[in-house]
């Protein structure tokens, strides 16, 4: 499989042997002509370099005679050293056409150094005459040199124009040379990045338009990338995700049609237990006989028993009309209140209801019928068996984000295996005490309502027992 890497490494080194090309061809080239102009060059200054240091000779002899000192003696002979080097590099220069001129050109070179030599060689025999006229004859060879020298690189301008010319018209031609190799190497690298670029884009703009696909739902549609690298890899690895997702929607949508089935039958079974129940007595039937005998009651003078009667007809009506949907904590404390109405009557002085409730807390929504059965609990187990009845307390506190409701006794406690048993959701058989809606079932609507397992703690111990219901203030909290 060629990787993306792989390509890319292959179009560097490309562009890189191409650029080496052209740079090793240009710095030949240029090489080649530098040479040519260094060793023209080089010439010129040979020959102006014995100029220089035969009038530095004569200079440091003039010198010597002023001040005969060692230190200008020294300067003499390195001058005479100089001069003899020069004359070894002018040797080098010779050809065909500056034979003869050279000859005499190199000549006149011993000469002044014969001449210099005898000068001082008269100098220090204290022959001073002798030593000035071997001075000026030093001299006077000296400008022979200089005029030498000026018609040698006159003779060498004259032999070397042609080949300077060509240098030039050269490099003119290495320019153009330059220049057509960067148009040609450019138009070939454009045609090779095209060719890369849209080796990858190409199989990039498929798969954007199998992701684009994908995104409007459309996940029948294969996706194929036709490329032998990461691309065509990732290709094949989203097609099969594609093929993953869909058959997970296929599964997810036959799980939701059986799960919608289901849902119907257990309504039509809750339907159908509900019809068997009102089978058995009509409660609205009953409800109206309530209010009637209430009336009735109210019109003979038994108010108590009128109130009793509206007591008991509220929560018949509240059992008829809120089980479907969720109610306020208020409604809930009314309903809780007219059932106490009723267990007051019955118990008389044995029943002792103490409320605490922060009133801030009661519009937040529960379950209907949660609080009742919890409180009909407490009266049947902590009340009802004790000649000398109970304590119920009821209190409602703001926990800051939720609503914490107590309901406590003081009876004899609740055994440890039935608290798991509530708070496992299992089914406790109720006594013929009870309104119908059970302890366990009040669990399961709680967790059910608010999407919480931890919605509900019992404490029991053998001086009571403590009902902790915590409810968030905001159900759109809840799981």
């Amino acid at each position: 499989m060629n990787k993306i890497h792989k390509k890319i490494w292959t179009l560097t080194t490309v562009i890189l042997l191409i650029m080496a090309a052209i740079w090793i061809t240009l710095t030949y080239y240029n090489q080649k002509t530098q040479n040519q102009y260094n060793e023209i060059l080089q010439r010129y200054l040979r020959m102006n370099e014995v100029t220089r240091t035969s009038q530095q000779m004569i200079a440091d002899l003039n010198n010597y005679f002023i001040t005969p000192i060692p230190e200008n003696l020294d300067k003499l002979n390195k001058s005479r050293g100089k001069i003899e080097y020069a004359k070894r590099e002018v040797s080098y220069l010779r050809n065909s056409e500056n034979d003869f001129a050279l000859t005499n050109y190199m000549n006149l070179i011993d000469s002044l150094v014969e001449t210099t030599d005898r000068s001082l060689l008269y100098f220090n025999e204290k022959e001073t005459e002798d030593s000035a006229k071997e001075f000026s004859e030093a001299t006077r060879i000296s400008m022979y040199i200089s005029e030498m020298t000026l018609t040698l690189i006159d003779s060498e301008l004259n032999t070397y124009e042609r080949l300077y010319r060509g240098i030039i018209d050269q490099s003119e031609e290495i320019k153009k040379l330059g220049i057509w190799l960067m148009l040609m190497i450019t138009c070939l690298l454009m045609f090779l990045t095209y060719g890369f670029s849209l080796s990858i884009t190409k199989p990039v703009q498929k798969l954007t338009q199998a992701a684009n696909e994908l995104s409007r739902g459309r996940f029948h549609l294969p996706i194929k990338v036709d490329s032998n690298d990461e691309i065509a890899f990732l290709a094949q690895t989203f097609d099969r995700m594609r093929i993953n997702i869909n058959n997970l929607i296929s599964e997810i949508q036959h799980k939701a049609q059986l799960e919608h089935e289901l849902q119907e039958s257990k309504l039509l079974l809750k339907e159908s237990q509900l019809l068997n129940l009102q089978s058995q007595i009509n409660p609205h039937f009953l409800f109206n006989t309530l209010n009637t005998l209430s009336k009735k009651a109210y019109l003979e003078g038994s108010h108590e028993t009128s109130d009793l009667l509206v007591s008991v007809a509220g929560l018949l009506r509240y059992n008829l009309k809120r089980l479907d949907r969720p109610v306020t904590l208020r409604e809930e404390v009314m309903v809780l209140q007219q059932y106490m109405d009723i267990q007051k009557a019955r118990f008389t002085d044995r029943l002792h209801l103490k409320m605490s409730i922060d009133e801030t807390c009661l519009n937040v929504d529960i379950p209907g019928l949660t609080l009742q059965p919890i409180i009909e609990n407490a009266v049947n187990y902590a009340v009802e068996p004790r000649e000398d009845g109970g304590i119920i307390w009821f209190r409602i506190q703001d926990g800051n984000d939720c609503v914490i409701i107590e309901v406590e006794d003081d009876g004899p406690g609740i055994e440890e295996f039935k608290i798991k048993q509530i708070l496992q959701g299992q089914f406790i058989q109720k006594d013929g005490n009870s309104t119908g809606i059970g302890f366990t079932n009040v669990v399961r609507r709680l967790r059910l309502f608010y999407g919480n397992e931890d919605v509900m703690n019992i404490e029991s111990s053998a001086a009571g027992t403590k009902v902790v219901i915590t409810i968030p203030k905001d159900r759109r909290g809840a799981a």
